[in-house]
Order: C-alpha cells, then sequence, then structure tokens
C-alpha cells in the first residue's frame, strides 16, 4: 500500500472520528440528555440502524456515492499528501475543548477552497433561518408549553407518549443530519464506493458511535445541557422536530454541503431568548446572552480555523 492510500484510510478514520465526535451531539445529544437512564446500548442500536439504512440508501440511490451527491465538486486528491490530514487532527483537539467547530468548513474547504463562499453562504442562511424560526415557535409555544413542562414534571402516561414521539423526530433529525454530513466523513473515498468499502467504513461509524454515545456525548454535551429545560423529553422533542425540517429543507434547497452545526447553534440561541423573554426571566438575561455569545465566538473560531488552513493548504500545494 503506498503512501497516497494511507493517508486516505486514515484520513477516513481520522474524520469520521472527528466529525462523529463534534457533530453527532447536535443531532442526538437531547436524545441522550433526556434519555441518560437507558442503556447506552439501546440508544446506540436506535441511532446506528437509522445510520445504516441512511447510508445504504444513498449507496444505492447514488451508484455507490453515500454523500447524496454533495460531493460532485470536490474531486478525490490524486496522490493524497500528507497535509490532507491535518484538517481531521485539528478537529479532534478543538472537540476535546468542547469547542463545536464546523466540520464542513473545517474539512471541505480544504479539498476545494474555491467552494468557501457558497458553504459559507448557505450556513449562515442556515444560521438565520434557524434563529428567526426558534424565536417565532417559542415565542408561541412557551407560555403554553415550556412554562407547562417546567412547573410540572411529566407523568408516567405522559412520558410513554412522549418518549415515541421523541424517538420519531430524532430518528427523522438524525436522518436529515447524516445525509448532510457524510460528505464531511466520505470526501476521503472514492465517490463510488465498493462493496467492502462501504462494509469496513459502516464498520468504523458505528463503532465510533457507540463509543460517543457510552461517554454520553463527552464535552460538547455541555452546550446542550446549558439550555433551558433541554433534559425534559418534551422540550427536546420539539428541539430535534423543529432542527430536522430546517435540515430537511436545506437539503431539498440544493446539494451544496452547509455547516449544520451553525443551523444547531441558530436553534439553540433563539429557543432560549424566546424562552427568557417570554417567562420573563430578566435576572438571567446578562447570563445568556453571554453564553449565546460564547456559542457564537466558538463556531466562528471553526471558520477562522478553515480560512487559514485554505491558505495553508494552497501554499502546501505550490511549494
Amino acid at each position: 500500500m503506498d503512501i497516497s492510500a494511507i493517508v486516505m484510510y486514515l484520513g477516513f478514520v481520522l474524520a469520521a472520528y472527528s466529525v462523529v465526535g463534534n457533530d453527532t451531539i447536535q443531532t442526538l445529544g437531547t436524545f441522550l440528555s433526556s434519555n441518560e437512564r437507558k442503556k447506552w446500548w439501546v440508544l446506540w442500536l436506535f441511532a446506528g440502524g437509522i445510520l445504516s439504512v441512511t447510508l445504504i440508501i444513498g449507496y444505492i440511490n447514488y451508484d455507490g456515492d453515500v454523500s447524496y451527491g454533495r460531493l460532485e465538486k470536490y474531486p478525490l486528491p490524486d496522490p493524497f499528501a500528507w497535509y490532507f490530514l491535518l484538517p481531521p487532527v485539528i478537529l479532534m483537539l478543538l472537540t476535546r475543548t468542547g469547542i463545536p467547530v464546523s466540520t464542513s468548513f473545517l474539512i471541505l474547504t480544504f479539498f476545494n477552497p474555491e467552494n468557501l463562499n457558497e458553504m459559507v453562504l448557505k450556513s449562515v442562511s442556515g444560521y438565520a433561518v434557524a434563529f428567526g424560526a426558534a424565536i417565532v415557535l417559542y415565542l408561541a409555544i412557551s407560555k403554553v408549553l415550556e412554562r407547562k413542562f417546567i412547573e410540572n414534571p411529566i407523568t408516567r402516561r405522559q412520558t410513554e407518549v412522549w418518549t415515541a414521539l421523541q424517538w420519531g423526530s430524532t430518528g427523522f433529525l438524525w436522518s436529515q443530519w447524516l445525509i448532510q454530513d457524510f460528505a464531511n466523513i466520505y470526501v476521503y473515498l472514492p465517490r463510488d464506493l465498493n462493496g467492502w468499502q462501504l462494509g469496513l467504513s459502516l464498520a468504523v461509524l458505528l463503532g465510533l458511535l457507540a463509543y460517543i454515545i457510552a461517554t454520553r456525548g463527552g464535552a460538547i454535551q455541555n452546550i446542550v445541557r446549558s439550555k433551558t429545560n433541554t433534559v425534559d423529553i418534551r422540550s427536546a422533542t420539539i428541539i430535534d422536530f423543529a432542527y430536522g425540517i430546517i435540515l430537511f429543507f436545506f437539503k431539498e434547497l440544493n446539494n451544496v454541503p452547509m455547516s449544520t452545526t451553525w443551523v444547531f447553534i441558530g436553534i439553540l440561541a433563539g429557543r432560549e431568548i424566546a424562552i427568557n423573554f417570554m417567562l420573563r426571566k430578566k435576572e438571567n438575561r446578562k447570563a445568556m446572552f453571554r453564553n449565546l455569545g460564547m456559542d457564537l465566538v466558538k463556531v466562528m473560531i471553526g471558520l477562522i480555523v478553515s480560512i487559514v488552513l485554505v491558505y495553508m493548504v494552497r501554499y502546501l500545494a505550490a511549494g
């Protein structure tokens, strides 16, 4: 096996670990928070089953391209130089600090810097749509539902109903996220996978997903836990459903990759502001804006690092 092939497969493993560790919590974070008492392997079987089905559907419908056509403008490098390992390594380091960086910016931009403007525009639009939609939604339901959720613990009968609703909304959201973010992982592999590449890559993803779920999300899960009442299964269900609808909208819009991280942060920010104002938590307002500001700063770090890497790869390629 030559150096290029080693970089390609090692890059895939590193990208899979870093993307699953960083981005999975955006979709499964509220699910893990509100199901902390359940065995981790039960949650893994559910999430892993959806991942497997989504991957195989993409493989069949797009002639071996599990990215659902999102890598059309990202040709496979030939040969793979050593510096293509930098994005997932940097992403892993940032993830361990709890910074929710955009894997789309950090990894895909490295493969085709010319597409950065399109990705940034779609991602910023995603943040704006998610932020605005969350404010409108939670202004409407905060007093009716969220106040009720906070003041009235869920009953056993309600738990049964909301558990079914949450698992359904999480399954929908998880599938939409995977369709967007498979590109960030499989950018390191051929665009038309053969059977053994599909099977081996799926095994790697399922193993990494088991680790993330068993450790309950790691450092980035703190972003979810810090928001109002996200451990309540009823609140988590509404968050997941809203997030899934927005990702579905942008999936249908075009096949330009986008940062799901920005959509995720936008939803949490809009929700937190609306709940705070509707429930009149004035004493917590300064801390809330400081917390939301830090979330935005963290995702901006990912964008800045991505731009720096673009210039770095151009320099290395020219040399």
